[in-house]
């Protein structure tokens, strides 16, 4: 979900401005999306925009749809491949703690539910990872009501630190503590 190259002037594809949507979504938030401010930043007309989308609020649309689609293609379907399930936790939290920019939108995304665009992406994404959670640990051996308590409890523990992380500046880690942080994470809450 990289957005930072440059296409060819008359050649964007309403990917490019949906990966660009979500890099300014990212760095300034639901607020801060224009179109002419993209257009600027990809080094295009406006026209261009209109090529692909009928307003802004389409291109915001597609662009949470590609972050949504990102999370089930990229880390989901990928963790799932894992046949042990006790592997398959211990992957998900390491892989998930590297990918920055959904992070950064994830973050984005948190300070505007009351966007109406915003709330059912986010709806969904957080039902489907928590069902995701739940039915790794259910997999990993703990109880049903335990599995999704723990499910529960890993995702409150994500956002919680995504909010304090990218809201509030801390905590401020560097890259041993943070990858230590990671590592008392899936101790603490994969079963042995």
């Amino acid at each position: 979900m990289n957005a930072t190259s440059k296409p060819e002037r008359n050649r964007l594809s309403a990917e490019d401005w949906e990966l660009a949507a979500l890099q300014l979504i990212a760095e300034q938030g639901v607020g801060a999306l224009a179109v002419e401010a993209l257009a600027r930043r990809l080094g295009v007309t406006k026209g261009s925009f209109y090529w692909h989308f009928r307003t802004r609020e389409a291109l915001l649309q597609a662009a949470l749809e590609r972050w949504e689609q990102y999370g089930e293609r990229e880390i989901i379907s990928q963790i799932e491949q894992i046949a042990d399930p006790r592997e398959r936790l211990p992957e998900l939290f390491r892989r998930v703690a590297h990918e920055l920019q959904p992070h950064r939108v994830y973050a984005a995304l948190l300070k505007a539910l009351d966007h109406p665009l915003v709330v059912p992406v986010m709806a969904r994404v957080s039902s489907r990872r928590t069902e995701f959670l739940e039915t790794a640990y259910r997999q990993a051996g703990l109880a049903s009501s335990d599995a999704l308590n723990r499910a529960r409890l890993t995702y409150a523990a994500y956002v919680g630190f995504l909010q304090l992380n990218f809201t509030l500046g801390l905590p401020r880690l560097s890259h041993d503590e943070f990858d230590s942080y990671v590592e008392h994470m899936i101790a603490t809450l994969i079963p042995a």
